[in-house]
């Protein structure tokens, strides 16, 4: 029977994944499926820290081992832990375990906030009382019930449409009930119980998200979420290693990055669209994030496909302490 590295052998819940991954993902990296909010991933070698946007999401790794930094603090996974993320945040995500003879294989299953709080009003569970270390992410143990949930979900690929749309959302509502049963709950029960902290900050990005190109007011923020300033600030450092002033310069320059690509907008018309005032102050602190100056970086990306390469790679791997400079 196939073996983790550790010496711990796999189940047939996980060799069933991995098969069905690997199939699905040969000759590529990264595949959506057929089922809502469900992804595969497949690396052949170990990689530097490499900038990603994570949302929501439980990410389970079946073969190998990957870790996510998120304001530098580190969250390594394997096939004895799986990783939840609470936030729509800036992180990196870098893969320690793969080859090309046994690559690094899992999935990706966004979280549906609304249904966990769903679960939580209407299970009785008990809320955890453990408190939960600072920020977004949080990592979980592998358990069998919850490894079986995702190998029915994924099995359900080879159905027909009828059946995916039938039993996909029943399976993903055991798989979130199971997380909150994990030693990862905590972290979801924070994000989604009316009232709490965590709560608010949701609430916070989320209206960061939708008004991003306006000039941020933190007592307006804080009125809106129903915090007081300070508070706003310190919980939003906490969960998130940025302040709301960072995450918006964050939001802008992404989006001002993609209508430059896709858009074909120059450098000023792309900072004006976004918010800012002083195409020079765009500028730089797009440099500062990215690791080249605005046309520089986009013409690089359209020789790469609008994929970034290894330069930008190795340069926006420096994007969190940038953004806590400026």
């Amino acid at each position: 029977m196939p073996t983790h590295p550790s010496g711990t052998a796999l189940d047939p819940a996980r060799e069933r994944l991995a098969a069905c991954i690997g199939a699905h993902t040969a000759g590529r990296e990264d595949v959506p499926t057929a089922l809502p909010g469900l992804a595969f991933f497949r690396r052949e070698a170990r990689t530097e820290p490499c900038e990603c946007r994570v949302e929501p999401a439980v990410v389970l790794v079946v073969q190998g081992a990957k870790q996510l930094l998120i304001g530098g603090k580190p969250y390594p996974y394997d096939v004895q832990r799986f990783v939840v993320t609470s936030l729509d945040l800036p992180a990196a995500s870098q893969v320690l375990e793969g080859s090309s003879e046994r690559p690094c294989l899992g999935l990706v299953l966004k979280l549906d906030l609304r249904l966990l709080a769903e679960l939580i009003a209407q299970s009785g569970l008990p809320a955890p009382r453990e408190k939960p270390a600072d920020g977004s992410a949080m990592l979980g143990r592998v358990t069998s019930p919850l490894l079986d949930a995702f190998a029915r979900l994924v099995d359900l690929l080879e159905e027909d449409a009828a059946t995916q749309r039938v039993l996909a959302p029943l399976i993903a509502r055991e798989i979130h009930y199971r997380l909150l049963q994990s030693d990862a709950a905590v972290r979801l029960w924070q994000i989604v119980s009316v009232g709490t902290p965590g709560q608010r900050i949701a609430r916070a990005l989320d209206w960061l998200r939708s008004h991003y190109t306006r000039p941020l007011r933190i007592e307006q923020l804080a009125a809106h979420v129903q915090m007081s300033p300070s508070s706003l600030h310190e919980h939003f450092k906490q969960l998130t290693a940025m302040t709301p002033l960072q995450y918006q310069k964050w939001l802008r320059l992404n989006e001002a990055r993609r209508l430059m690509l896709n858009e074909r907008l120059d450098a000023a018309e792309a900072a004006f669209r976004v918010g800012y005032e002083s195409a020079s102050q765009f500028s730089r602190e797009y440099a500062r994030l990215f690791g080249a100056p605005p046309r520089r970086d986009v013409e690089a990306l359209k020789l790469q496909g609008g994929l970034p390469g290894a330069r930008g790679q190795a340069a926006r791997r420096r994007a969190h302490d940038s953004l806590a400079r400026a």
